[in-house]
């Protein structure tokens, strides 16, 4: 919403100055968006008097004109305009002056021989308009020196507001006015709304194509006709006011009803009364109706859409925006007013179905004032008097007043308790009647709601009002009390495995996905999901109507689209919720991603390979790492003997083969099958699950070939599932003293040893035995071969083991190292019934 300080003067009685109204305007909470004066663009720029204007002697399209500046002195200026001539007074713009239309600083120069310092504007190059045939010709009594923006009429502030949708009433600099008058910045001026007699009745009547009621798509309408005007250009005062707000003045006709909307926030529309067929009627359009609106397009309309008619047609949509037909023209003599209240909702709704904006529009669905279609009508008949001349008839109108007389009690420490403002009685009855209600009582008070706020609905809302009036700086600063005297971090270890699983996954090389929470119902049970609890009743597509057991068929619909457009071996991963059941436990963190065809793709330095149940378990361990869970304490459980000693990084053999099981629920950890192995949709025999004691910490494997095969993928497909809420969270320390980093100056030595067990033992348990075995000596140990064939008996397997040995106090004697070697072999032995490998 933009006005003029000038303009909102004639509504408001104040000495503040610019300063004052703006910080009023904001605290009030019509917020400044900006504040822009015209006159600093033209500073240094004064009306010059042409003294004499002569042919330049060598230039046949150039003048060589003596500029009175009004400073005393005759400045020379060569000039190109064919208008420019003797005695004429136009905008002089000194040497040095920067030009906006041009973007050019003046400087003295010469131009064919003849000195030139200054110029003389045009209105294109003062971004006044779009004119640049010839210099500005001011009016020959406009006093030579004054400053270009008070000859211009550009030295009025603009002021440029933020209106929120529930304060239509601030449409219009007299709301805006009221606002500050209640905020003691001045004293609000009546609204000249004096009735007009009239002379005649009107030839013209309204009608309703409908039984008009409160609730009518335009409940009343008021108009009346007018007679022998004169349509033409508008005042001066008036094109200047229009201009100022980014408004193009058309006639005086038409920027009456542009300076009622701005100036009262009452929208009014004129019709051509000789191009109408008999009197207009408020109704519904019907099907196939079409409309040709003043902004050139057609549009088609249908029994929604509330339209103004005749006998021949359709000649405006209601509260949106009038017909080109019957619009006026500069030969109009005679028009028909039309001063109409249209629902909101109904308004906003044709609004967006037609995809129109306008003025009419903007305000008509924010709520206008309803009786100002009484007033309304006086106003604009007086200005069309005032501007155009002619005669008036008597008002004319058709329907009923909708019901918007309302009361509500305020008591008397209900500001107070829901702001912790004390504002003393007097002033919050006093803010309320200078805000236009009417207040009854000593406290606690009725006030009756003004008709132009249909945003008020209740007692909270008049807290709102006084408050914002009696000033929202005023609610005391109370500190909240400080719970622990150290501050604690925005998100707790939980919440912030959430990024903690996102970064670790990203530094793998997967791209995250983001995804819906929901899918069809199909794959909903194909991943354990599906129960009725969980389906959606108002999903946003017809298929996606269940919440999802698994992040996985998503990121397998996002690789299979990937894979379509031609982006091989794609790596993708999500971090969100997936659901096992309605309940507020049901909802659970995952973290989960899926590597497709190629983990190492051809290239120079060896052969390709395919991705495996391996990579997905070196992805899981990395989340559940980065996330701050006891990897070194789980175990990696499938009947393919994959253990988290196992990994990528030195598994020389191929993995067994595990049943497959029954899918599930496990208590206390993630949904999944009973068994040790990973769920029904991995691949029975290369998949496994990381758990911690019982509880199940993640799944990884390759997926199931028939879900491969039904996405229609080509090449294996690993994934994994990191359930984030189920690894124990850290147990605080009783001390913050930092861990030491102890770092050794001795040669660190690796041993290796080879076992031959059972075929269903997992390597995870050779190597934890393997790190127990002397926990101050051994750092680490690692599978890096695993065998079973010729050599080996049918029912075992050989798994080879590395394992590192750091002194840190001495070098370790060939007896200390037999020793431990030892240790290893017995604990190993004990742990797996192993038997070392000759």
């Amino acid at each position: 919403m933009k006005f003029t300080l000038s303009w909102l003067k004639e509504h408001l009685d104040t000495r503040a100055d610019l300063a004052e109204l703006r910080h009023g305007l904001t605290m009030l909470g019509l917020e400044v968006e900006g504040v822009e004066n015209p006159a600093e663009s033209l500073k240094g720029f004064v009306v010059g008097h042409v003294v004499e204007a002569a042919q330049h002697p060598n230039a046949d399209r150039l003048r060589v004109c003596k500029v009175d500046t009004g400073s005393g002195t005759i400045v020379q200026v060569v000039c190109g305009a064919p208008n420019a001539r003797t005695g004429m007074k136009g905008i002089f713009a000194p040497t040095g002056s920067y030009i906006p239309g041009t973007g050019l600083t003046l400087k003295a120069s010469k131009i064919r021989g003849e000195e030139s310092n200054g110029m003389l504007c045009s209105s294109r190059e003062l971004q006044l308009g779009d004119d640049h045939s010839g210099i500005i010709d001011l009016p020959a009594d406009t006093p030579t020196g004054t400053p270009a923006a008070e000859a211009l009429g550009l030295d009025d502030v603009v002021i440029e507001i933020k209106v929120t949708p529930n304060r239509a009433d601030c449409l219009g600099v007299h709301g805006i006015a009221r606002d500050l008058a209640a905020a003691g910045l001045g004293t609000l001026k009546p609204m000249k709304a004096d009735k007009v007699a009239g002379t005649y009745q009107s030839p013209m009547k309204w009608t309703h194509g409908y039984e008009p009621a409160p609730d009518s798509p335009c409940p009343i309408v008021v108009g009346r006709h007018f007679r022998g005007l004169k349509n033409g250009p508008s005042p001066d005062w008036l094109q200047r006011r229009l201009k100022a707000i980014g408004l193009r003045p058309i006639s005086a006709l038409v920027d009456i009803t542009n300076l009622v909307t701005y100036d009262l926030n009452r929208p009014l529309h004129v019709f051509d009364a000789r191009k109408l067929a008999g009197d207009l009627v408020m109704r519904q359009a019907r099907d196939g109706e079409q409309t040709l609106a003043l902004d050139g397009r057609t549009y088609a309309l249908d029994p929604s859409i509330a339209v103004i008619a005749d006998a021949k047609g359709v000649h405006g949509i209601g509260g949106i925006m009038g017909g080109e037909d019957t619009g006026v023209r500069d030969d109009t003599t005679e028009v028909f007013l039309e001063v109409a209240y249209f629902d909101p909702i109904r308004t906003a709704a044709s609004g967006r179905k037609l995809a129109i904006q306008s003025d009419a529009r903007y305000r008509f669905e924010r709520g206008i004032d309803p009786e100002s279609v009484w007033w309304g009508a006086e106003v604009a008949a007086r200005l069309v008097l005032e501007l155009c001349g002619g005669e008036t008839s008597e008002v004319v109108s058709s329907g009923v007043m909708p019901k918007w007389q309302r009361s509500y009690e305020l008591r008397i420490d209900r500001v107070k308790t829901l702001t912790g403002i004390d504002v003393p009685a007097g002033d919050t009855a006093s803010i309320l009647t200078r805000l236009g209600y009417k207040v009854h009582g000593n406290g606690p008070w009725t006030a009756e709601v003004p008709s132009w706020r249909p945003d008020v609905i209740g007692e909270a809302d008049l807290v709102e009002e006084v408050t914002r009036v009696y000033g929202f700086d005023n609610i005391p600063t109370t500190s909240l009390p400080r719970l622990s005297p150290i501050s604690r971090p925005v998100r707790n270890p939980r919440q912030r495995r959430v990024p903690q699983a996102r970064r670790a996954l990203a530094a793998r090389g997967l791209n995250e996905a983001v995804t819906w929470s929901f899918l069809p119902r199909a794959q909903a049970e194909r991943f354990g999901g599906g129960g009725a609890d969980l389906r959606l009743l108002n999903s946003i597509a017809s298929e996606l109507d269940t919440m999802r057991p698994s992040i996985l068929p998503n990121l397998i619909e996002a690789a299979q689209r990937n894979e379509a457009r031609g982006l091989a071996d794609p790596a993708l991963f999500e971090v969100g919720p997936t659901y096992k059941d309605a309940t507020p436990t049901g909802q659970q963190a995952v973290a989960a991603g899926i590597r497709h065809k190629k983990a190492v793709p051809r290239n120079w330095a060896g052969p390709p390979r395919d991705v495996d149940a391996f990579d997905a378990k070196a992805d899981a361990l990395a989340v559940l790492e980065a996330i701050g869970a006891p990897v070194a304490t789980m175990v990696a459980t499938s009947h393919a003997g994959i253990g988290p000693g196992q990994g990528r990084e030195g598994s020389g053999g191929a993995p067994g083969r595990a049943t497959d099981g029954a899918s599930g629920r496990e208590g206390g950890g993630a949904p999944g099958r009973a068994a040790d192995g990973a769920p029904s949709w991995y691949h029975p025999g290369r998949s496994g699950a990381i758990k911690l004691g019982d509880r199940v910490m993640a799944w990884f494997g390759e997926l199931h070939p028939e879900i491969v095969a039904a996405a229609d993928l080509a090449g294996p497909v690993a994934a994994f599932e990191v359930f984030l809420d189920a690894p124990p969270l850290p147990k605080p320390k009783a001390t913050k003293a930092r861990p030491k980093l102890v770092l050794s100056a001795f040669q660190p030595l690796e041993r290796d040893f080879a076992f031959i067990v059972d075929a269903g033992i997992e390597a995870e348990r050779l190597v934890r035995a393997a790190r127990n075995a002397d926990k101050t000596l051994i750092t680490a140990a690692r599978v890096f071969d695993v065998y079973a064939g010729k050599g080996v008996p049918d029912d075992k397997k050989s798994i080879a083991l590395s394992v590192t040995l750091q002194p840190v106090d001495r070098t370790l004697t060939d007896a200390e190292i037999e020793a431990a070697s030892a240790k290893i072999v017995a604990a190993v032995t004990k742990a797996t019934g192993a038997a070392l490998r000759g």
